[in-house]
């Protein structure tokens, strides 16, 4: 640790999210859409972006509010040679880096004696993908990409060797009423899977247990900027696949063709539009006939041939 060193709060270095582009994008197509199948996969994933930009809220929360000295990025989207992650978080302390991979999920969560991440939603359950498996993913994209700077053999070498000490992935369940239930979870599982209220905690006991030399101040930034300068800012087009699907369903059928339906005659007693019934009694069960809108204080009726 420096001499100099006087960070003694977090520097949020980076705290923009694309989730925030992503629920715009939705929100105002949601205003021009009509389709109400499509509307309402819309309003079902403005939710749940929403849910998950509530979610990296309470995190940032608990990190601005830490009072440890560390660097935090939020919202990374990283790419090395063919590999690709998006991470919620990465956070610089003088001792380690932590991946935190935020999960604000609706239900409560077993992880079984095997790591199958499992949700409870009333009566049902059902196995999720696991948040610590894509932990371990981006883990290893982080290690390519440092380790791709490293050009001598040795110091690299030396990297790799050393990275799992100096980097840690966590998964925070961001929601406060979610039950975690982890006590049959294996356990490497079970210490990486924290609810966001024992985040910081975490942090200061990893922190106090690791053996690794201290960073300082300027190491810290520098490690900081470096993943900073890798992050490659959203350019996508979230609507893409909504507006396909509107495409589509805007196409007539082309497998035969298409009759159209005649207009509704206006009852020729009353005036009122005619409503297409089928006799259910009579002479003529089964066939078709208009009906008064009015029925049954108009009784007109119009055969169909």
């Amino acid at each position: 640790m420096g001499i100099f060193d006087k960070l003694k709060e977090p520097v949020i270095l980076k705290e923009d999210s694309s989730a925030t582009e992503h629920q715009k994008q939705l929100e105002q197509l949601l205003e021009e859409v009509e389709n109400a199948k499509i509307k309402a996969q819309l309003e079902h994933d403005i939710a749940a972006v929403n849910a998950g930009i509530y979610g990296e809220n309470i995190i940032l929360f608990e990190l601005k509010n830490s009072h440890i000295p560390m660097y935090v990025l939020h919202d990374l989207y990283l790419k090395q040679d063919e590999l690709s992650a998006q991470i919620d978080f990465l956070v610089i302390t003088k001792k380690l880096a932590f991946i935190i991979e935020c999960k604000n999920l609706y239900g409560d969560i077993i992880i079984n004696s095997t790591g199958d991440f499992l949700r409870i939603i009333g009566n049902r359950k059902e196995g999720i993908y696991s948040p610590f498996t894509q932990g371990k993913r981006h883990l290893e994209l982080i290690k390519q990409i440092r380790s791709a700077e490293k050009s001598n053999f040795i110091t690299r070498s030396l990297f790799e060797h050393n990275f799992y000490e100096n980097y840690q992935s966590v998964v925070v369940m961001a929601n406060p009423k979610t039950v975690l239930d982890a006590k049959y979870a294996p356990k490497e599982i079970k210490s990486q899977v924290i609810r966001a209220d024992h985040l910081i905690d975490y942090i200061q006991k990893v922190n106090a247990e690791s053996g690794t030399t201290p960073s300082s101040d300027s190491d810290m930034e520098e490690l900081a900027k470096f993943y900073l300068s890798k992050h490659q800012a959203c350019k996508t087009d979230f609507t893409e696949k909504y507006r396909k699907a509107l495409a589509e369903s805007a196409e007539p059928d082309q497998s035969s063709p298409e009759v159209s339906e005649p207009p509704a005659p206006l009852c020729p007693k009353c005036g009122a539009p005619m409503i297409k019934r089928r006799a259910t009694r009579g002479d003529k069960v089964g066939s078709e006939f208009w009906g008064c809108s009015k029925f049954p204080q108009c009784r007109s009726i119009i055969n169909i041939s």
